[in-house]
């Protein structure tokens, strides 16, 4: 027996979860499947921090609350900031960023990714979305102008459209042969959170070290703002190494790599180690398919904006499907889902490169780049205009925005 739907999200994580929610109310047979059981777990204000944490531009926080989701978020748990420290740890250059300087309150909040799933599945629930947790996608094929997926458990779906948003191991990208470029950035994240001798100041912090950049986000908890997540990206042998490293030991080093620009680091919370690759699918689209999210491009945690750009794909791709059905298109046709590759693919391209070049530019140690890269911090830092520019970038509103992120 199969069961028949307009449209089949794989992945329900935050960004396709996000899509299912800009989709409810369109009159479409939505389903979205995923392996997790998808659902919501009570929250404690006082529990411990997930390790996972996501930068949350304005942009995404607009779509959030647009989609219903941010109210549920704010109420578990977010840590805003209004400011962005950045250095060079083998130089002079430094530079400071302010939401202020283009009048806004916030440059963004740091929430931690379980927080944000639970507020988008607490909308998800109830809805006329189509939920099918605890199943895995086994097969996939074309079946004259459908798709047809077997689950492991045996189940039958048949759709006209699928859309990938199963992460960076995407299983859809793989049964499909969707093509991607990649490559590895021979460097490992360590991530956890940590408590700090000082207060963060709802300043994020980064430094740019000799093995990689080390950043600090700010986290409250109780309106105590002595911890943050760190993301530590080192080279593998390093990363071994600080691994391995009793906790005492381990904050003496992050305190060190960190200068101490919080003070000692008092405690941190178990570690988890995350290789760094970076994915780009050579199209997000096919006849009947679309990838977002990570299943289409994973970028360096430099910058925190790899949720941001899912959730503006999410948001882009629920804007043309919902345009197509009123002009009466097909939702599968290349050419409608076509529209969407072409708002998405030079933004996330352009951001993917200008990550490339800030981590290349900063694990160079010619002494040539290292005058550069120091020179060019203090001269953005002397320019509020240019400074301005950046601020804006991060806040993800510029550029061509979907209604859901727009003003």
């Amino acid at each position: 027996m199969e069961t028949r739907a307009d449209l089949v999200i794989v992945g329900a994580g935050m960004v396709g979860s996000a899509l299912a929610l800009a989709l409810r109310h369109s009159g479409l047979q939505v389903l979205l499947l995923d392996a997790g059981p998808l659902t919501v777990e009570p929250f404690a204000a006082s529990a411990p921090f997930e390790p996972r944490v996501s930068a949350l531009s304005a942009a995404s926080q607009r779509i959030l609350e647009r989609l219903g989701a941010w109210e549920g978020i704010a109420a578990r748990r977010v840590s805003p900031y209004s400011d962005m420290h950045v250095w060079d740890g083998t130089g002079t250059g430094e530079i400071h960023f302010s939401a202020a300087s283009v009048h806004a309150h916030v440059l963004g909040h740091i929430v931690e990714n379980r927080v944000v799933q639970d507020g988008l599945i607490e909308r998800l629930q109830g809805s006329d979305i189509g939920l099918l947790p605890g199943t895995r996608l086994e097969h996939l094929r074309r079946s004259g102008d459908d798709w047809l997926l077997t689950l492991a458990d045996g189940q039958r779906i048949r759709s006209p459209l699928v859309v990938a948003a199963d992460g960076a191991h995407s299983a859809v990208r793989r049964l499909t042969g969707s093509e991607t470029r990649e490559w590895d950035y021979l460097h490992h994240a360590i991530v956890t959170s940590v408590r700090c001798s000082q207060g963060h100041r709802r300043t994020a912090w980064q430094r740019f070290t000799d093995h990689g950049p080390l950043a600090f986000l700010p986290l409250e908890r109780d309106g105590a703002q002595d911890w943050c997540s760190i993301v530590w990206s080192i080279t593998p042998q390093e990363a071994e190494r600080a691994m391995a490293l009793d906790d005492a030991s381990f904050c003496l080093a992050l305190e060190h790599a960190f200068e101490g620009r919080l003070g000692g680091v008092l405690h941190a919370d178990p570690r988890v180690c995350v290789p760094l690759r970076q994915r780009h699918a050579k199209r997000y689209v096919a006849e009947g398919l679309a990838l977002i999210g990570d299943a289409a491009h994973t970028i360096h945690p430099l910058a925190g904006q790899g949720v941001n750009l899912g959730f503006l794909d999410a948001a882009v791709l629920a804007e043309e499907l919902l345009h197509a059905r009123e002009r009466g298109e097909r939702l599968a046709d290349l050419k409608v889902l076509s529209r969407y590759e072409r708002r998405r693919m030079p933004h996330n391209l352009a951001l993917m490169a200008a990550m490339e070049g800030f981590e290349r530019l900063f694990q160079n140690d010619r002494l040539a780049l290292r005058w550069l890269r120091n020179a060019g911090l203090k001269l953005v830092e002397q320019v509020p205009d240019a400074k301005a520019l950046f601020v804006r970038q991060a806040l993800g509103l510029t550029g061509d925005l979907p209604a859901l992120a727009r003003a």
